[in-house]
């Protein structure tokens, strides 16, 4: 993403945020005061817009990384660690939720009593919604921003869920039909469930040091670089398109440390032009170090 656009991203997504929290405040109340736990899970489904929106901010402001004395490596496992502790609360959120639908199937419970007020304030809720996913989407499309495409994308199934809970609320209006609060808990609180595995799924890589390029990838983009003859024992950690390390030994041919040195450089910039941001440590090996290993592997008496 070009610099100057980074500062719009990070206004839209302050815009989104703002409401996203807003709609899912008032999601929780109407939820609350009618009973309906139907909209409680579509408003924790509502907070994980809000969350998307932090972790966009985030990722935004740490594009380009600056690492320091203390955190050489850069600052973005504080991220992945603040993303888990959010899946945490979306998962007993869930579970909470589950707990009390079931309760309600075998205990006698006040029935869902909502209004047509009520009703309104979340076709307005809807509006905002959509609204929000427009904006984003257009902007997103404009600027060529991922994060923007893929927040609008997320928040347009909060609308379809909203459109589905709001419909059995105008059935319990109307009809007092009052197992379709029931029936619409479960199918929600399994896209809210979904939400927070993809937030896992999208973070645990950062804090496990997971491999981020197949090994074998980065030997065969290194040996495209003249002067490179052999490159092994590679490891790489980080996501693409975010900020990768990667370290591995090579041999090079080169008469002097100047050469060799120039050789490198040539192979950091091929590599950054092919994964994106990369911080790469590179041992240079006599010939006679050779070696098929294309993968990390510490080394044995």
């Amino acid at each position: 993403m070009a610099i100057p656009y980074r500062a719009e991203v990070q206004r839209v997504l302050v815009i989104t945020l703002v409401l996203n929290i807003l709609v899912t405040v008032l999601k929780a109340i109407i939820g609350s005061l009618t009973g309906s736990l139907s909209l409680v899970a579509d408003a924790l489904h509502s907070a994980t817009d809000g969350v998307n929106n932090i972790l966009g901010l985030v990722t935004n402001h740490l594009s380009s990384p600056e690492p320091d004395r203390d955190h050489p490596y850069g600052h973005q496992k504080f991220e992945a660690i603040g993303a888990l502790g959010i899946a945490a609360f979306l998962g007993i959120a869930c579970y909470e939720i589950i707990q009390g639908a079931i309760a309600r199937i075998f205990t006698d419970v006040d029935p869902v009593q909502v209004t047509l007020m009520e009703l309104w304030i979340l076709l307005g809720v809807l509006a905002i919604n959509i609204g929000v996913a427009v904006y984003e989407r257009r902007v997103g499309h404009r600027i060529g921003s991922t994060i923007l495409i893929a927040d609008a994308y997320h928040t347009m199934s909060d609308v379809w869920i909203t459109i589905s809970v709001m419909a059995g609320l105008i059935g319990i209006w109307l009809w007092d039909i009052q197992w379709l609060d029931l029936l619409l808990v479960f199918p929600v609180v399994i896209l809210v469930a979904q939400s927070c595995w993809a937030v896992l799924k999208a973070n645990l890589p950062w804090l496990v040091d997971e491999v981020a390029i197949a090994p074998e990838a980065i030997q065969a983009a290194a040996l495209e670089v003249p002067g490179v003859l052999n490159c092994h024992s590679i490891a790489s950690r980080g996501m693409m398109g975010r900020q990768i390390f990667m370290e591995m030994h090579l041999v090079v041919e080169a008469a002097d440390v100047k050469t060799a040195h120039d050789i490198t450089e040539q192979v950091e910039d091929h590599l950054n032009q092919k994964y994106g941001p990369a911080r790469i440590n590179i041992h240079i090996e006599p010939p006679s170090y050779q070696s098929d290993q294309v993968d990390y592997r510490p080394e044995t008496d």
